[in-house]
């Protein structure tokens, strides 16, 4: 069953790594945890009309944090570095998805 791309692309990652590689046309989003890369593929290219060359997938493992005395783990997360087509580029990544 195929799944609308708002269900399967969650949010960019912004971090400085991420923005520095938007400039060799990779672009990182988080994605759901049961998406694969064909998913993800089609996502992007209806989403944002683009060619997708690549999808290299990472799943992050849950961390234990601390406040004060109280410990919890964070939520265990999946994320997507997508490599468009040359000169291809998604505008405004900050406020894309």
């Amino acid at each position: 069953m195929t799944k609308h791309p708002a269900e399967v692309l969650l949010g960019p990652v912004i971090t400085e790594r991420s923005l520095e590689q938007t400039a060799q046309g990779k672009y990182t989003f988080y994605i759901a945890p049961d998406a694969n890369k064909h998913d993800v593929k089609r996502a992007v290219e209806e989403r944002f009309q683009v060619n997708v060359v690549k999808v290299n997938i990472v799943k992050l493992p849950r961390k234990p944090k601390r406040v004060g005395r109280y410990r919890y783990w964070t939520k265990e997360r999946k994320k997507a570095i997508v490599t468009l087509a040359e000169g291809q580029t998604i505008p405004d990544i900050l406020e894309a998805v």
